[in-house]
């Protein structure tokens, strides 16, 4: 087909259909690889805590759209990010506090953004006010389980007040349920506790228990003015039940944003979906948000990801905004896959036969100039003494037009060139004819 109707030779011909192979291939490679995978990782926080009632409502908004969401319990922010960073980890996203990353293992994720604010509660016995942690020197204190955000953000703020592992302040590793178990049964004397870390049946139960109080920062905008992840939070009074008059005074606290971190190598529409899902699930007020605030894009230690910016920016892309999240994908994938390669094709197909045609025209067309310019001087020699050079040059054009192969495309002019051949033979004779008849 390339040889006869495209004119091009057998080389150019294989070279070709090679060309269009690799190209339709590549386009069919991109739709089947950008496919939007059915089951996602997510991984959340202990049982019972924020994180993990947060992932489950993903859960149910991401099944809505025939998506499956694996959630991963876990012991917390830090666990969370050291899964994130572990490529042997089969993990997409997850919840990690700000504040606890590094600026190596910051560059390896990107964030979807933020999606709530997450403030560190400290409660402790006694009828004494504390508002400074440095009051807490010699105490007992539970700061939360390794690779909790909790254990993190109280060994950082506690290191600031001079009060570090090994002294003699007792720190434990407890958390959540366990750490204020051991607050009631005066194991410890305060507990750090968090949303990643503890539940919120947990919190209530301290709130409502008679002698331990809730630490409000007397430092707050120090500690903001310091630690720029760090954010300056009211508990209004009575916030937590207006009958029983929680907490009985307005209570500052400190805390980070949780981000929603993923790896970089999310598929687009999954961003998409899960930010989705992220704005189903937070974007209702709470105590220390307004309506709508939340997801939001603040930059902490991770960069927010393309795909979230633009979701940020103008919401979903096209056709998800109409049709059913799969079919959605499906023509989506189909149109950036082949719709490139029928832009690369279709030039193609018209540009290199053309260029193919104009090499084999200019081909033919020497020939057809030493033709013209031997008629040329046939016709300005007044002496007709040369027609025997001239039918010797003349058989040489015949000889080596005769031995061309071209393709079927090209038979006029290689026809036609033949025929002017003879033509230009004939003169040439016919003025031979004319001398003898002359003399």
């Amino acid at each position: 087909m390339f040889s006869e109707y495209f004119g091009l030779n057998r080389l150019l011909s294989f070279l070709t259909v090679c060309l269009i192979g690799v190209v339709i291939c590549s386009g069919i490679f991109w739709f089947i690889y950008s496919s939007p995978p059915k089951v996602i990782t997510i991984t959340s926080g202990p049982a019972g805590s924020p994180f993990e009632s947060n992932a489950a409502k993903y859960g149910g908004y991401l099944h809505s759209n025939g998506v499956s969401l694996k959630i991963l319990p876990s012991e917390g922010s830090l666990e969370n990010l050291d899964r994130l960073t572990n490529l042997t980890e089969k993990v997409d996203i997850g919840f990690v506090q700000g504040g606890i990353a590094d600026q190596m293992t910051a560059h390896k994720l990107v964030s979807l953004g933020s999606v709530g604010y997450e403030p560190l509660l400290i409660f402790y016995r006694g009828t004494n006010s504390v508002t400074m942690l440095s009051q807490f020197e010699g105490k007992r204190l539970a700061i939360g389980s390794e690779g909790s955000g909790t254990h993190a953000l109280a060994l950082l703020l506690l290191q600031t007040n001079g009060i570090a592992p090994g002294g003699t302040t007792d720190l434990e590793n407890l958390n959540g349920a366990g750490a204020a178990d051991a607050l009631l049964a005066g194991k410890v004397d305060a507990v750090f506790l968090m949303s990643d870390s503890a539940s919120i049946q947990t919190i209530r139960t301290l709130l409502r228990s008679p002698g331990v109080q809730l630490m409000s920062f007397e430092q707050a905008d120090a500690y903001t003015r310091r630690f720029n992840f760090l954010n300056k939070l009211l508990l209004p009074e009575g916030s937590l039940d207006l009958g029983k008059n929680l907490p009985p005074q307005d209570v500052w606290l400190i805390g980070p944003t949780v981000e929603l971190v993923a790896r970089p190598g999310l598929n687009s529409a999954i961003s998409d979906l899960v930010l989705e899902a992220a704005t189903v699930a937070h974007k209702n007020a709470g105590i220390f948000q307004n309506q709508g605030e939340f997801p939001a894009p603040l930059v902490h230690e991770f960069t927010i990801s393309q795909d979230a910016q633009r979701y940020y920016k103008s919401g979903r892309k096209g056709l998800y905004n109409f049709l059913p999240f799969w079919i959605a994908s499906l023509i989506n994938r189909f149109a950036m896959a082949f719709v490139p390669v029928l832009l690369v094709l279709i030039p193609g197909f018209k540009v290199i036969p053309a260029l193919y045609r104009w090499r084999s025209q200019l081909r033919i067309y020497r020939w057809y100039r030493k033709l013209l310019v031997l008629e040329r001087e046939v016709v300005m020699d007044p002496s007709h003494a040369h027609q025997g050079d001239y039918l010797q040059r003349l058989n040489e054009i015949e000889t080596v037009v005769r031995q061309m192969k071209v393709p079927a495309s090209f038979a006029n002019l290689f026809y036609s060139l033949r025929q002017h051949i003879d033509f230009v033979r004939d003169r040439i004779t016919n003025r031979a004819k004319e001398k003898a008849a002359g003399h």
